[in-house]
């Protein structure tokens, strides 16, 4: 595949390309790393072979960022299979023609050496330079509360929480969502709630309130609430 990105990691060059089939073991080697690092492993909702194999038969995009021929990240979006749970109706869609035109942001993973360098940053931006807009309208994911690393990169990308609500068998998780066609607009009348007070984030989501912004205060996260216009 083509490379499609070059950039430095300190002193190291590295590389992104689109993935396919033939990348399919590096990848769930790469995901089970990243899993095994992580201190707090309901972070991170892994991917199946078999998802992972949906996406790169063309039902989505996945890139990978390689140090010489080893794979040290991958991001992906995929097109989601229209179900009851599909997130486009968490956004407001109804129809099946709108439905299609939404995408997901799936898993984002980085090898535990190769942190600190930006590089979920860097991806997020290739991976949406390669989206044909013509053919899609939003983007949505979920991401679990306190995960900060990854509501800091859903947040930097211009995404905004729609609903916080239990998925995958019970797991506590943020929707977020970004209209690729146009910013959204807020009135003056804002909230600021931590990001433990579940019951009062689901309130103002269900008032038309929408989360833009987070921050750190004291020993806890708090997320800024803006109304919708």
């Amino acid at each position: 595949m083509s490379i499609i990105f070059e950039g430095q990691l300190g002193s190291q060059r590295f590389h992104v390309k689109r993935l396919n089939q033939n990348y399919l073991s590096k990848i769930l080697a790469l995901q089970e790393v990243v899993y095994e690092a992580l201190p707090n492993k309901d972070i991170l909702q892994q991917l199946s072979e078999e998802e992972f194999s949906y996406i790169l038969e063309g039902n989505g995009l996945l890139i990978g960022a390689f140090v010489d021929e080893q794979l040290i990240a991958f991001r992906a979006v995929v097109v989601p299979q229209i179900d009851d749970e599909h997130l486009g109706y968490t956004i407001g869609l109804v129809n099946e023609s709108d439905l299609k035109r939404v995408l997901y942001q799936e898993i984002s993973s980085v090898h535990p050496h190769f942190r600190g360098h930006g590089l979920q940053k860097t991806l997020a931006k290739v991976i949406m330079e390669q989206i044909d807009t013509k053919d899609f309208d939003y983007l949505a994911a979920t991401v679990m509360p306190y995960n900060i690393a990854s509501l800091k990169d859903k947040f930097s990308q211009g995404f905004y929480i729609v609903e916080l609500k239990y998925a995958y068998g019970g797991k506590l998780r943020y929707v977020f969502a970004l209209d690729l066609r146009q910013q959204p607009r807020y009135t003056n009348e804002k909230v600021i709630i931590s990001m433990g007070d579940i019951d009062t984030q689901q309130r103002l989501l269900r008032e038309g309130f929408k989360g833009v912004e987070m921050k750190p205060v004291k020993d806890d996260w708090v997320v800024e609430y803006r109304k919708s216009l």
